[in-house]
Formats: C-alpha cells, sequence, structure tokens
C-alpha cells in the first residue's frame, strides 16, 4: 500500500466516522442524558449516547465503535466511501429497524401493569390504611414493568415529598393516559377524601384490561407493514454483503458520479425504511395531566 492509497483510507474512514457519530447523536434512543451546556454537552451526548442508565449508554458506546469500525473496513475492502458510510449506518440502523413494535409491545404490558398495581392498590385501602401506606404497601407486589417507578414513588412520599408532585412525577415516567387516570383519582381522593375512591379504582383497572385487549387487537393488524421493514432491512443487509463479496457489482459506482448516485439511492432507500417503520407505529397517546413542578415537590 503507497502512501497516497494510505491517506486517502484514514481520510475515509475519517469521512465515516464523522458522519455515523452526527447521524447516532441525533437519532438518540430514549432520554437525554444530564450533561452541561454548550458544546460539553453535544460532545458528552455523542459518546454516552441519549440512555439513561448506564448499560444502556454502554450499548450505545459499543455499538457506535462497531459502526465506525465496520464502516472502515467496508471501505477498506472496496475503495469506497459511501459504501463504507452505509455499511456504517447498517450497524445502528439494523437494529433500530428490527426493533419495530418492541416499544408498543412494552407500553402495552406497562398498561397491564399500571391496571394490576391499581387493583392492589385498591385491596390495600379497603383494609383501611391511608392513601400513603398504602402505595408504599404495594412495593412488594408491584408488576416488575413498572417496579421501578412505585418504588422510586414510595421513596419520595417517605422522604417527605407532597403527594401531588410525587403523583404526579409517577405519572410522567410512566407517561400513558391509563395511569394518568388512576394518578387523576388519587390526587381528587387527597382533595375530597371520599369514601369511594375503591369503586373508582376498581373501574380504572377494568378500563386499563379493555384498553389492552384493544391495543393488541390493534397490534396484531400491524403485523403486515412490520414484517416489510424487517423483509426490506434484510433485503438491504443481503445487497450490502454481496457489493463487499463481489466488487464487479459496485465497480460501476467507482467514479465520482457513481458515488454520488449510489448516495442518493442509497438516501431514499434508507428514508423508504424509516417511512415504512413511521407507518407501522402507533400515534403517542395523549395525555391529560401537566408535568410536576419541581419547586412544589418538598412540602
Amino acid at each position: 500500500m503507497t502512501t497516497l492509497q494510505f491517506i486517502a483510507l484514514v481520510s475515509g474512514a475519517a469521512c465515516v466516522a464523522g458522519l455515523v457519530l452526527t447521524v447516532v447523536a441525533l437519532v438518540g434512543t430514549s432520554r437525554p442524558a444530564a450533561a452541561g451546556p454548550g458544546a460539553g454537552r453535544g460532545l458528552r451526548r455523542l459518546w454516552t449516547g441519549s440512555g439513561a442508565s448506564r448499560r444502556e449508554q454502554r450499548n450505545h458506546q459499543v455499538l457506535l465503535g462497531g459502526a465506525v469500525l465496520a464502516g472502515a473496513l467496508a471501505f477498506l475492502l472496496t475503495g469506497l466511501p459511501v459504501v463504507g458510510l452505509l455499511v456504517a449506518l447498517a450497524v445502528p440502523g439494523v437494529p433500530w429497524l428490527f426493533a419495530v413494535g418492541r416499544a408498543e409491545q412494552r407500553a402495552i404490558a406497562r398498561i397491564e401493569a399500571v391496571g394490576e398495581w391499581t387493583r392492589r392498590l385498591k385491596d390495600i385501602s379497603g383494609t383501611g390504611q391511608g392513601l400513603q401506606q398504602a402505595i408504599i404497601g404495594t412495593i412488594a407486589t408491584a408488576p416488575a414493568e413498572i417496579q421501578e417507578e412505585v418504588r422510586t414513588l414510595a421513596a419520595r412520599l417517605q422522604a417527605g415529598w407532597l403527594a401531588r408532585a410525587a403523583l404526579l412525577a409517577f405519572a410522567d415516567e410512566i407517561g400513558d393516559p391509563v395511569c394518568d387516570q388512576v394518578v387523576a383519582a388519587l390526587i381528587l381522593h387527597l382533595t375530597d377524601r371520599g369514601e369511594r375512591l375503591g369503586d373508582v379504582l376498581g373501574s380504572i383497572a377494568s378500563a386499563a384490561a379493555a384498553e389492552v385487549a384493544t391495543r393488541r387487537e390493534i397490534e396484531a393488524k400491524r403485523t403486515q407493514p412490520r414484517f416489510a421493514v424487517r423483509f426490506l432491512t434484510g433485503m438491504t443487509l443481503a445487497t450490502l454483503a454481496y457489493g463487499l463479496v463481489n466488487r464487479e457489482y459496485v465497480q460501476p459506482y467507482g467514479t465520482a458520479v457513481g458515488q454520488l448516485v449510489m448516495g442518493v439511492l442509497g438516501a431514499a432507500f434508507v428514508g423508504l425504511l424509516a417511512w415504512v417503520r413511521s407507518m407501522s407505529q402507533p400515534p403517542r397517546p395523549a395525555r391529560f395531566l401537566p408535568a410536576p413542578d419541581p419547586e412544589e415537590a418538598i412540602a
């Protein structure tokens, strides 16, 4: 390998790495990571990702490194920077495309868990305990899908948070209108101290079960478009793999015009995959409770 070829290789790998880092930084996965303002915050998010837990951040870093290495290797094998970029984008993009539907399935499981927790809260509050003690009493039996949120709610109440602020924070963490109904009923109970809380919680739990059944039925009808997403993703992987193995397949794209054409076609195909994926995703349900006010948290 000559010096000129080595410089071209390093430059191409650097371009691929820069583009991949930009795309991954803009996409994100869940919650933004807490960081300082300015450029430092952007660089930190670029490296740690948008995951809230350390495990999610570590997975993001491994995926980021794998994308850069895969893109550089593809560029080394083919000598085409656009191929390296497409391969690098495929590393984080393929899991994102194949994971279509998992977020909705998790949301359905959490709604079902909220319904179960509501029934248990109804049973414990029916024994004559106060609302705060009843919530603390549900920690041991809280469903696994929302156990962390229930533990946090109980810890906030024990730490002296106002019950309304703690409940609003709990609803904000769950992020579903079904949980909003439960929290709204509990907040109203704090205001009027009515004796029909158990009946209200029972009705909400039954409505949650009906909501779960409806969403699962709708989820089953989205199977076909989600299969299309996975099929197109598999075809993309097969095409990229064939291009890496058979250089004659990508040889017509070796010129500057060919690279431009490949880039346009690749961008159009990636956009198509993202569009098909978005069609198979349900709209985010509208919530009606406000976000918690941190200044009202402590009594």
